[in-house]
């Protein structure tokens, strides 16, 4: 079994658009992971059942027991995070702003604090439209841990994948370089990255990818969007040539993305000309690649 990560350094470069016609592609040998629990989308496009549903509990929320409350204070002058407001004469906390520390409820002195499991969102396990497994979640607004649900995604991803003996584990991983794409990385076997020829872009290219040499990863890339601009795009193959990135596919800008996703589509359902062949090509490239 091998698990493919498609990442990309910014939002925007088309990677969700990417990971699923690899899915769409995949069918049945595959299990999807949908791990950019932040802004999740993949469901848009693979039309999941939502057949099994769970809350996802992590960190802790102080609450505040108002009958043994004495109205002391103290809770609210040593909370660093000012997650502590005085309101019709209750000290209430804010649940965006508390941390889960602990400090309020060991300084109370009636005990009328206590700390609680925080729901910060649901994870799914569904059937999709193209006979595959897809593992993908929901933060809740405003919640933090976004790294611990990806991770919970992945390992559920590949709990399935291994009792039903499926040959790749495809990831769509969070843009940017923060917690939830390190949480995506851990394991993987093969990095895709999506990128576009524009200053940001390959700026973004180039921070993503010191993320992924610590991982010790094998890369390969994509860019989309290539014919836009074409001496940032030359920029973006010299980079690649000279960290060894494998040069996977360059695609042209096309309204048919765009058109695809408003049909609720992958490119390889709605395109049967170039574009779904630079998808097949790219799919078994990344096959020839892992084996």
């Amino acid at each position: 079994m091998k698990e493919i990560v498609v990442i990309s350094g910014k939002g925007g470069t088309g990677k969700t658009s990417f990971t699923a016609s690899l899915a769409y592609l995949g069918g049945s040998d595959v299990v999807v992971a949908d791990c950019d629990v932040d802004a999740a989308d993949m469901h848009l496009l693979l039309k999941p059942d939502f057949a099994k549903a769970e809350e996802f509990f992590s960190g802790e929320l102080a609450v505040i027991n108002q009958d043994k409350c004495t109205k002391c204070g103290r809770c609210k002058e040593v909370c660093r995070f000012n997650a502590i407001s005085i309101i019709n004469n209750q000290y209430i906390v804010d649940s965006l702003s508390c941390e889960g520390c602990g400090y309020c409820a060991r300084v109370c002195p009636v005990n009328a604090i206590t700390n609680e499991d925080l729901n910060v969102g649901n994870w799914y396990i569904s059937n999709t439209k193209v006979d595959n497994t897809l593992v993908h979640a929901k933060l809740g607004i405003g919640a933090d841990n976004s790294g611990k649900l990806v991770a919970k995604v992945k390992n559920e991803a590949k709990k399935i994948a291994v009792e039903n003996n499926k040959d790749y584990i495809i990831v769509d991983g969070s843009p940017g370089i923060g917690c939830p794409v390190v949480s995506s990385l851990s394991g993987a076997n093969f990095v895709v990255l999506v990128t576009e020829p524009s200053v940001s872009g390959l700026h973004d290219l180039k921070r993503v990818y010191e993320l992924v040499k610590k991982f010790n990863v094998k890369a390969g890339c994509i860019v989309n969007k290539a014919d836009i601009n074409s001496d940032k795009a030359n920029e973006v193959r010299e980079f690649l040539k000279e960290e060894k990135i494998v040069h996977i596919a360059d695609f042209p800008y096309d309204v048919s993305f765009t058109e695809a996703m408003t049909e609720g589509k992958t490119i390889v359902e709605f395109d049967n000309g170039d574009l779904k062949k630079l998808v097949v090509d790219s799919w078994n490239k990344i096959k020839e690649i892992t084996k």
